[in-house]
């Protein structure tokens, strides 16, 4: 499988087993150099255009040449657009063996907020307005009796705002207290509803299953092994740029070290966000094929069960995905080929609980949330 890239307006480059091929201009004219013979094409098909990279004239089915100058500029942009390629391939690259770094902020126990401040002018000003009305602006004296009856008045409205706004606040942080107070003691609903929503918006959709004691369950619904690239940049012996098939045992290991960090992640993220839970187990979930009927079939890749104390010790910086897995994990449950390590579904006659697990799992929402491209 290969893959094509837009570089701007008319100019796509696209990686095959042949190599980089560069296309520029619209379809209805457009040139293509790299891999394979350089040629013209339009809409309706080959226009029969040929000339060769070297510089040398060559007749064209219609007897057109090109100069030998075209060559040059013709070779700039295909080494231009490898050059490209290569760097989105090292950012794809880079970002997988990565992806497992992201830290999370710790939850802290909430504190209401100040209520706003009691209008203090406007109070006084509305009362002198209402005492003062149908009083004429030559009665002085009754006007100051009126303004200082209404001072004490406003006052007292005061006061009495200033009471309401402390109990106010009072009873806003006794909320947060108790809904603190359920989160931190593994309340069930409590935990499922915030890490529902920390989950909302993660790039492989995951999902809470249940809490049992301390120990939290999820699901994460991580991408095939199609989102692995199929080349990675390197250097020929005399130092040029090249761009080197992947081998299947590579692509199975990047895809390893994908999943797993899609799980670490959601790990780490519920720890962060539940902070009386101690452990998590995490089951990847795969789309596996569609059926007759048009519905995805879920498979699990993978089970494992991290404690809080493990994870909090892994130097985070230096360890890859795979080896916090193998290292920090208390149970893994896979099933790697032999020969290339290739993730496979697991036997769930075998594992009686994850297929519970699974069963118990709506993976309408995951589906629905799953982005990924396929």
């Amino acid at each position: 499988m290969g893959f094509s890239v837009k570089l701007a307006p008319g100019v796509r480059i696209r990686a095959s087993s042949r190599g980089i091929r560069t296309s520029v201009g619209p379809r209805a004219a457009r040139l293509h150099v790299g891999g394979g013979r350089t040629g013209f094409s339009s809409g309706a098909g080959p226009v029969g255009f040929y000339t060769s990279l070297s510089g040398t004239r060559r007749r064209s089915s219609g007897g057109s040449t090109r100069r030998s100058g075209t060559g040059t500029s013709q070779r700039a942009l295909a080494q231009a657009a490898k050059a490209e390629a290569a760097q989105q391939l090292r950012t794809a690259l880079h970002n997988i063996l990565n992806l497992h770094r992201q830290d999370f902020p710790q939850a802290q126990r909430p504190v209401a907020p100040e209520p706003p401040a009691v209008a203090t002018q406007a109070v006084l000003a509305e009362h002198r307005k209402q005492a003062l009305a149908g009083i004429g602006l030559f009665k002085r004296a009754a006007r100051r009796e009126a303004k200082a009856r209404a001072d004490v008045v406003a006052g007292a409205e005061i006061q009495r705002l200033e009471r309401e706004r402390g109990a106010s606040r009072t009873r806003h942080q006794a909320e947060l207290d108790q809904w603190w107070n359920a989160l931190t003691a593994n309340d069930e609903d409590t935990v499922i509803e915030v890490l529902t929503a920390a989950f909302e918006d993660n790039e492989a959709p995951a999902a809470p299953v249940g809490v049992a004691g301390s120990e939290l369950t999820t699901v994460v619904l991580v991408p095939t092994i199609d989102i692995v690239p199929e080349k990675k940049p390197t250097t020929t012996a005399a130092g040029n740029l090249s761009l080197k098939k992947l081998t299947k045992t590579e692509r199975c290991s990047l895809h390893t070290v994908l999943v797993a960090s899609h799980m670490l992640l959601t790990a780490r993220e519920a720890l962060a966000v539940a902070p009386g839970v101690t452990a998590v187990r995490v089951v990847a979930l795969q789309r596996s094929r569609t059926d007759a009927f048009g519905a995805a079939r879920i498979g699990v890749l993978l089970a494992a069960r991290f404690e809080r104390s493990a994870l909090a010790a892994v130097r985070w910086d230096d360890a890859d995905a795979n080896a916090v897995l193998h290292d920090a994990a208390t149970e893994v449950v896979s099933n790697p080929k032999r020969t290339t390590h290739e993730l496979q579904p697991l036997d769930l006659d075998r594992e009686p609980a994850i297929r519970a697990l699974v069963e118990s799992v709506e993976v309408d929402d995951l589906l629905d949330r799953d982005n990924t491209p396929r």
